[in-house]
């Protein structure tokens, strides 16, 4: 196969993966606008608003625990076909619910589709990327989720007028039926193949994923990983696994613990703190901010395959920590003074535009890359695990992290969070541009 024919099936693999990604963003960015008139319809308390919210992640936690085994056992290609179906299954029965209980009922079976997306849909296009293009194909799943987090906003704004949180919510089914579609028509990853003894399958996968002969090479460097003994539990002894399983981790957990989430789930309540007022316009601002989030990804798909990992982490994380500081006093100071107001929006899109092309991607592409290919689908379990129970301590608390400490204080203790990753970047991360996944070691 010739190496243009080649990078187009990677490319178009990759794509039809990121499609998880997009129903990730879409059921978890589409509530912040239906809160508004499910809060309405049903009376919620500030608490029933949370558990609406935050149900998803119960689920997305205990999805991804079981994604590793899931993926290990039955492949990555299965396990995002079984998310597409969940994920149809979750946001039917969301559409349909006649009650707040069973809505929230639904949107867990929701969270467990995105559990085992958010762990499959990476790894999958990880295993099938090379090291080229690694970096901007696994970021093309967090640009997935910033579309999908875009449409769910723009969906909302145009459904407000009508209070149609139903069709909000019931709207994931139809990308779900395009991820099945696509999927089906897709190759298993030749690592998984190998891994399984699924030999001539894996060569037949390879033959077309690489150009000029390259595939032989690439077996070789499989088999010399998958050479060493397979026993996670074993491989937790060695030091440089340990190392590995405790960064991706930390930086699963601290690209929650920085905030991001409290914009995606109540954005158009933030919005109306900085004093625009109306359910439209606080919409509108908010879909705003998703089209911000989605154009400033692209950065990451440009970038980190060029100038490297830490680069862009150490430029977005730094403006993130600027601009929490200056939204948080902003926030704080919000009068009939205008000017304060609007310096607020604008320091909210200039955090999540940072956020888009640092920590948003790239998380993503580390954590799918330092692991060793033995332990890779229980790794990546372990630290989608720990994302998903640092978002849900976040979204659970915010409201009340307002009520209590202030609208300063709340983002200010965002903003110091951002130091301490800064500091996780300067000493433990490593480049990984442009290397084997083989190759990779953390420490």
């Amino acid at each position: 196969m010739t190496a243009a024919s080649a990078r187009a099936l990677t490319i178009r693999a990759a794509g039809v993966a990121a499609l998880g990604g997009l129903l990730f963003g879409y059921d978890t960015g589409v509530i912040s606008g239906a809160l508004i008139f499910i809060t309405d319809q049903f009376a919620l308390s500030t608490l029933m608003q949370e558990i609406v919210v935050s149900v998803v992640l119960v689920g997305a936690m205990i999805g991804a625990t079981a994604t590793g085994y899931v993926a290990d056992r039955f492949g990555r290609k299965r396990t995002l076909l079984a998310a597409g179906v969940v994920f149809a299954a979750g946001a039917l029965a969301s559409a349909l619910a006649p009650e707040v209980w069973t809505l929230i009922a639904s949107r867990f079976v929701v969270g467990l589709a995105i559990g085992l997306a958010s762990v499959a849909s990476p790894l999958y296009i990880s295993e099938v990327a090379p090291p080229s293009i690694r970096g901007a194909l696994v970021s093309l799943y967090q640009f997935a989720i910033t579309i999908g987090i875009f449409a769910a906003f723009m969906v909302d704004l145009a459904l407000a007028h009508w209070h149609a949180w139903h069709w909000m919510l019931g709207i994931g089914v139809f990308p779900a039926v395009v991820l099945i579609a696509g999927m089906l028509a897709m190759p298993e990853s030749p690592r998984f193949l190998l891994k399984a003894g699924r030999d001539d399958e894996a060569r037949a996968v390879l033959r077309t994923m690489a150009a000029d002969g390259g595939w032989e090479a690439e077996e070789r460097s499989i088999r010399a990983a998958l050479a060493v003994r397979e026993d996670a539990r074993r491989s937790l002894a060695e030091g440089a696994v340990r190392r590995a399983l405790g960064l991706g981790v930390a930086l699963a957990v601290l690209q929650q613990l920085t905030g991001i989430n409290t914009v995606i789930y109540y954005g158009p309540e933030i919005v109306r703190m900085s004093g625009i007022a109306g359910d439209r316009a606080a919409l509108l601002a908010n879909a705003a901010i998703g089209l911000v989030n989605v154009l400033a990804t692209i950065i990451a798909i440009m970038f980190s395959d060029r100038i490297g990992r830490k680069p862009l982490l150490y430029a977005g994380v730094s403006g993130m920590c600027l601009a929490l500081v200056t939204l948080g006093l902003a926030l704080g100071s919000v009068t009939p003074d205008r000017a304060m107001g609007e310096l607020a929006v604008v320091s909210l899109m200039a955090y999540v535009a940072c956020f888009a092309f640092s920590l948003g991607p790239l998380v993503w592409v580390l954590i799918s890359e330092i692991y060793p290919l033995r332990i890779r689908g229980f790794g990546m379990s372990v630290a989608t695990l720990s994302n998903w129970a640092a978002n849900f301590a976040v979204s659970l608390t915010f409201l009340s992290l307002l009520q209590h400490a202030g609208r300063t204080a709340t983002f200010l203790i965002y903003a110091a969070i951002c130091v301490v990753t800064l500091g996780v970047v300067r000493f433990a991360v490593p480049e990984t541009k442009a290397q084997d996944l083989e190759a990779i070691r953390v420490g």
